[in-house]
């Protein structure tokens, strides 16, 4: 491929890593912003829009084929102003120009490719493109060209059809919601079916390859499976965990989850890690934990704690997004390190193994023992390799369980855990060693938010503080540094520096960690916090005509037209996330304003939600709080008594979807800060010393219970 040494673009002073990855392109790209729509103007050229973020595989296929081109470069820089967008850090923009995407084609994904007119309305848009033509996509330059010539004869069409495609979205988006629908049990059901009907009950998960690990799919499962009493829900949750947990999607040597897996077996991985994966499957296997108490769930939520607190943890407490799924083979790397020649990346090169590296590791019982376990073949074990990138490799896998590995070698469970624990941490050493994937060091508010609410659960269900101050060191460094002084929350740090103004999923997501990280440390200040960002959201995103929230501020750069999206897919919705704190904070507080948003939010959706419900898993969850029963659930005594500390214990082991858990103290002392945050547990007396606990439900508490095995007693009845 031609290339050519070039000097830095305008990429080299920004701060998002997918950027810095293009500073050194050939390409003259622009950052998203006024200098670049200038110089479309002024020279009267269309704009190339390329989106993506800097653990994206497609995305490097991309530049390293078309965008490391000085003759792709060349027609680039000559026809079009080019500009770049980290998805990650503009998840506005790229909400906006994916839906035009979607419309367009049908589909969407990373990279997106929008061609604009000067004024930024989409006109032509895919997502990757070969540099030449194939696999049915015209080649990058030939459709370079074939733009240009569009714009230079037939100006009038393309600009008429930037209007027109502008027009119909911006409408779509402006359209008043539908009659508001019942929200009642049946919808629960029917969106249990359609998950049912696309249940792979063989291999877990739902739907066929490529398959996606879907957090809160689970989660809702498992609060239908509690309101129904019914198995086969659990089941579903179970199996699919479990077959997450023995497939090449989970890292067994380093814990965590890899982003999707291609096959329906879940054993050929896309290796990328997102720190969102993280936090949602560690959810669904906790709160599979609190329902069925299997040890393997809790064992695989410590694993996935034990990765991002080792990997993926800023000194200063935030977490970073993503480590990338290509790496340098460290087998090519030993051959050229004399030679100086660079070594192309590749698709899961720091999680697969060649027969001999784990012989020359492990003495021949553990290589046997281990091979055994995991599946591994002197050929590879890659039966699905579309792109040929693992020859001769191998991906680990739970190919025999421990009982059935015990069996064939003559030797106890306990004997082959304990060797395979042993094996584990040596090839996990020897890994270490290997050249790393890329790790995008940026910490998102939103995504931490997602963190901090799991290990904030995690903490009280497995009865391990370091995680509630995991959790708390990283809310504390986001109220400390990713907000204005006007109390505004900004997106993104990184390098020391914090920009970019939130956008609802921030709010929404942080408030959820916040209000978590409350019932796992009861410091008023963090359900404060989460009272007065929510309130935030309300006056800055909320829809007061239409009801919901937008994505953006009404403050925010004002783009083609402010989105306002419930759809739950990799992630939950800001909207869906933020109906669940709405109904949390009102059980809390007894806010009316909360209960005001909380109708306008499901009006302003139900007619969406009832069309396909399952496609909605995390609005349900809010859905199920809101329809009840639930309960408030204060705790008097003081923190250090032992009968307190069982009980908290207790309700934090228990799956009780539909609560909220305030703790007040002993003392009568008004300025106490949980007075002046929640002011109705002032007159939760204690009676006696010891613990009391109030079970409320409909603004009505219960005769008050004050002792472990009362509490107990009202824990079974629920089940």
């Amino acid at each position: 491929m031609e290339s050519q040494a070039v000097t830095a673009n305008r990429l080299l002073h920004e701060k998002s890593p997918y950027l810095l990855q293009h500073a050194h392109n050939p390409v003259d790209w622009y950052p998203w912003g006024e200098e670049a729509f200038a110089k479309a103007q002024k020279e009267n050229k269309p704009i190339f829009l390329s989106i993506g973020y800097s653990t994206c595989h497609w995305c490097h296929v991309m530049e390293r084929e078309s965008f490391e081109s000085a003759e792709i470069a060349q027609v680039l820089n000559q026809y079009f102003v080019s500009i770049k967008v980290d998805r990650e850090e503009r998840p506005d923009i790229d909400g906006v120009y994916m839906s035009v995407v979607t419309a367009m084609t049908g589909s969407g994904g990373w990279p997106l490719s929008v061609f604009l007119t000067p004024e930024r309305k989409p006109f032509y848009g895919g997502t990757y493109f070969p540099p030449t033509a194939r696999w049915g996509a015209p080649g990058f330059k030939e459709l370079l060209m074939g733009i240009h010539q569009s714009w230079e004869t037939q100006r009038d069409q393309v600009l008429q059809s930037g209007e027109s495609i502008t027009s119909a979205l911006k409408d779509r988006g402006a359209r008043e919601p539908a009659a508001d629908e019942k929200i009642d049990e049946g919808l629960f059901k029917i969106a249990y079916r359609q998950l049912q009907s696309n249940y792979d009950a063989q291999n877990g998960g739902f739907g066929a390859a490529p398959k996606f690990p879907m957090g809160h799919t689970l989660s809702f499962l498992l609060r239908y499976a509690q309101r129904f009493g019914d198995s086969s829900a659990q089941d579903m949750v179970s199996v699919t965990l479990d077959k997450m947990r023995e497939g090449g999607i989970y890292d067994f040597l380093g814990g965590g989850f890899h982003r999707y897996s291609t096959d329906a077996e879940w054993q050929v991985p896309h290796f990328e890690k997102m720190l969102y994966d993280q936090a949602l499957l560690s959810k669904a296997y906790l709160e599979s934990f609190q329902v069925a108490q299997k040890p393997q769930d809790a064992q695989v939520v410590r694993e996935i704690f034990e990765y991002v607190l080792r990997d993926m943890t800023d000194k200063g407490g935030g977490f970073y997004s993503a480590e990338d799924a290509d790496s340098a083979d460290p087998e090519e790397v030993s051959q050229h390190q004399n030679s100086g020649e660079k070594v192309e990346k590749k698709e899961g090169a720091f999680y697969v193994w060649r027969e001999q590296e784990i012989d020359q590791i492990l003495d021949d019982e553990e290589s046997l023992v281990f091979k055994y376990h995991f599946g591994i073949e002197g050929d590879g074990n890659v039966r699905h390799d579309p792109h040929g990138e693992f020859g001769r490799k191998n991906i680990l896998y739970l190919n025999k369980s421990i009982p059935e590995t015990a069996e064939h070698f003559k030797k106890s469970s306990e004997d082959i855990e304990k060797l395979l624990g042993s094996v584990r941490k040596k090839l996990f050493g020897a890994r270490q060693k290997w050249p790393r994937p890329h790790l995008d060091d940026k910490v998102l508010v939103d995504w931490n938010g997602l963190m901090i609410s799991s290990l904030a659960i995690g903490g009280r269900t497995l009865k391990t503080p370091e995680y509630i101050e995991a959790a708390r060191r990283s809310a504390d460094f986001i109220l400390a540094t990713l907000q204005q002084k006007d109390g505004r929350l900004l997106h993104r740090y990184r390098d020391g520096h914090a920009g970019i103004l939130g956008t609802l999923e921030d709010y929404a997501f942080f408030v959820q960690g916040l209000l978590d990280l409350y019932e796992a440390s009861f410091e008023p200040l963090y359900l404060n916090e989460a009272i007065r960002l929510t309130k935030d959201m309300i006056r800055l995103f909320g829809d007061v005509k239409n009801g919901g929230f937008f994505l953006t501020a009404l403050d925010a750069e004002e783009l083609l037209w402010r989105q306002k999206d419930i759809y739950d897919g990799a992630l939950p919705s800001g909207n869906s996330v933020a109906l669940l704190n709405l109904a949390r904070l009102f059980h809390f507080t007894f806010d009316e304003e909360f209960l005001f948003w909380i109708e306008k939010s499901k009006r302003a959706f139900s007619s969406e939600v009832v069309k396909h419900p399952s496609a909605y898993a995390q609005w349900l969850i809010g859905a199920d709080f809101l329809l009840g029963p639930s309960q408030e659930i204060v705790v008097v005594g003081e923190k250090s008594d032992p009968a307190v500390e069982s009980v908290v214990s207790l309700l934090g082991s228990k799956f009780l979807p539909r609560t909220v858990v305030i703790f007040r103290p002993l003392e009568d002392n008004g300025d106490l800060e949980i007075f002046k945050v929640v002011p109705w547990v002032e007159n939760s007396k204690a009676k006696g010393k010891s613990v009391t606990v109030y079970i409320c439900q409909n603004q009505t508490c219960q005769r008050p219970l004050t002792s472990v095995a009362e509490v107990q007693e009202w824990v079974k009845k629920l089940y």
